[in-house]
C-alpha cells in the first residue's frame, strides 16, 4: 500500500470493484479498501440479478451461479398467483448468485486490472483541503494511516459515512429504508426454476417476502419491510412466522440481517474530488431493494469519469458532474419511477392488492413490456391506479425517446 494513488475506492462490493476495475483499466493507480476481513461476507441481499444486465459487466461463471431461473411467481394475500417470465420479472430475476464468491470474483477482476486491494482496512475520515477531498484516513490492522489521492469513490453501502464526511446529505428517514432479514434454508421443497414473492400487510407490511432458489435443495428465504413499519415486531419476527407456516420442516443454515435504502435518488452524489456509488448513493431500486446491477453500472461510470477528470487535472464538481449526468440518464429514471410505485403500493390494503392480482388473471406475461403491464392494470383498475398516471406518462416518454 503506497502513500499516494490516483483513486481510492472505499468498499469492495459490486459497485466498488466495478469502479476500481474501470479506473485501473484506464491506467490509473487505484487502491480499494474493505473494512471486513472477507469480501462478500456477510450477504445482505436475495442474490438475484438479471442475466442480460449482468453479462454486460462480466461473463457468467458456474462457480458463483447457484440457480438459473426462468421466471417469478408472485402471490397476493389471498394466494392468487401471477407468473412472469424472467424477461419482465424485474432486475432481480435471472441468475441467483453466491455473493460470497461473486463479490470476490469482481474484486479479483479489479486486482487483475492493476488495483491494489486491502481488506480489514476501515476508512476513519477524509483528507479535506481547500474544500477538496484529497485522500482517506484509514485504520489497517490497528495502524492509522493517511493515503492521499486525486479522487475518492465512496462505495461503502447503506451505512455510508463517506458522503456525510464530504458534506453530502445521505440521511434516510424510516420510510426510506427497508429493514431486512434472510435465512438460508434447506428442505423448502420449492421449484428451483422460479423466484417467489409473497405480498401482504399481515406477513410483510409495506414490503414483501422472497424465496429464491440456491440449488441443491437450498433457498434464500427473506423479508424486507419499511423501517416506518418496524416497531415492536421486527422483520425477523415476521419472517419466523412465515417460515413456521410455509416451511415447517425446513432447516435454517444461516441468518443475515441488514438494511437497504429505498429512498429514490438523492440530490447530489458528488463533491470536489469525490463520487458515491451503489447503496452509498442510494441507487438501489425503491420497490425491490435490489441494487447489484445499478451499483455495477454506476461504479463503471465513476471509474471512467475519474480517469477523464484526472486527465484534465480537474476533479472539481464541474468535471465530476459528468458522472452525475451519466448515472441519472442510465438508471436514474428507473429509480425515480420505482419510487412512485413504491409510495403508492405501500398504501394499498390487502384487499386492493388482491384486486390487482385478480385483474391480471388470464393475462399472457410471456411477451409483455412494462408499458403493456401498466396498460393492463389501468384498463382493469382505472380508479385504483389513477395515482400511477405520472409513472405511465414517464414510461411512455422514455420508450418514445428510446425509439428515437
Amino acid at each position: 500500500m503506497k502513500d499516494q494513488y490516483d483513486v481510492i475506492v472505499i468498499g469492495a462490493g459490486p459497485g466498488g470493484s466495478s469502479a476500481a476495475k474501470a479506473a485501473a483499466e484506464k491506467g490509473l493507480s487505484v487502491l480499494m479498501i474493505e473494512k471486513r476481513q472477507e469480501i462478500g461476507d456477510p450477504v445482505r441481499c436475495a442474490e438475484g440479478v438479471s442475466k442480460v444486465w449482468l453479462r454486460k459487466h462480466i461473463e457468467p461463471d458456474h462457480r458463483w451461479i447457484c440457480a438459473d431461473v426462468k421466471g417469478s411467481r408472485i402471490f397476493s394475500p389471498d394466494g392468487s398467483m401471477i407468473e412472469m417470465a424472467e424477461e419482465i420479472a424485474g432486475g432481480e430475476v435471472g441468475y441467483v448468485l453466491e455473493r460470497k464468491i461473486f463479490d470476490r470474483a469482481l474484486a479479483c477482476e479489479s486486482a487483475k486490472a492493476g488495483a491494489d486491494v486491502m481488506v480489514k482496512t476501515r476508512a476513519t475520515g477524509l483528507i479535506i483541503e481547500d474544500h477538496f477531498v484529497r485522500g482517506v484516513k484509514l485504520m489497517h490492522l490497528g495502524e492509522e494511516r493517511e493515503i492521499r489521492s486525486k479522487v475518492v469513490i465512496g462505495a461503502d453501502g447503506v451505512e455510508s459515512k463517506v458522503g456525510r464526511w464530504a458534506g453530502i446529505d445521505t440521511s434516510l428517514k424510516p420510510k426510506d429504508i427497508e429493514t431486512c432479514a434472510q435465512f438460508l434454508m434447506s428442505g423448502t421443497g420449492i421449484d428451483q426454476n422460479y423466484c417467489y414473492f409473497y405480498l401482504g400487510n399481515e406477513i410483510a407490511p409495506s414490503g414483501y417476502i422472497w424465496v429464491f432458489p440456491k440449488g441443491q435443495g437450498l433457498a434464500n428465504v427473506g423479508i424486507g419491510i419499511l423501517g416506518s413499519k418496524s416497531g415492536k415486531k421486527h422483520a425477523i419476527d415476521y419472517l419466523k412466522e412465515f417460515v413456521a407456516k410455509k416451511f415447517p420442516d425446513a432447516k435454517v443454515l444461516e441468518i443475515d440481517v441488514g438494511g437497504v435504502p429505498v429512498s429514490g435518488s438523492i440530490d447530489k452524489t458528488i463533491a470536489n474530488g469525490l463520487m458515491l456509488v451503489g447503496d452509498a448513493a442510494r441507487q438501489s431500486d425503491p420497490i425491490t431493494g435490489g441494487g447489484i446491477i445499478n451499483a455495477m453500472e454506476a461504479g463503471k461510470m465513476a471509474g471512467e469519469v475519474a480517469f477523464e477528470a484526472i486527465s484534465k487535472n480537474d476533479v472539481s464538481t464541474a468535471t465530476l458532474g459528468l458522472y452525475e449526468k451519466k448515472w441519472r440518464q442510465k438508471i436514474g429514471m428507473d429509480i425515480d419511477n420505482s419510487l412512485i410505485v413504491k409510495d403508492i403500493f405501500t398504501g394499498f390494503t390487502d384487499k386492493e392488492i388482491d384486486s390487482l392480482a385478480h385483474s391480471l388473471e388470464g393475462v399472457n406475461f410471456s411477451s409483455m413490456s412494462l408499458l403493456d403491464l401498466l396498460y393492463a392494470l389501468f384498463k382493469a383498475n382505472k380508479k385504483l391506479l389513477w395515482d400511477l398516471r405520472v409513472l405511465f406518462k414517464n414510461v411512455v416518454k422514455y420508450e418514445l425517446d428510446f425509439e428515437r
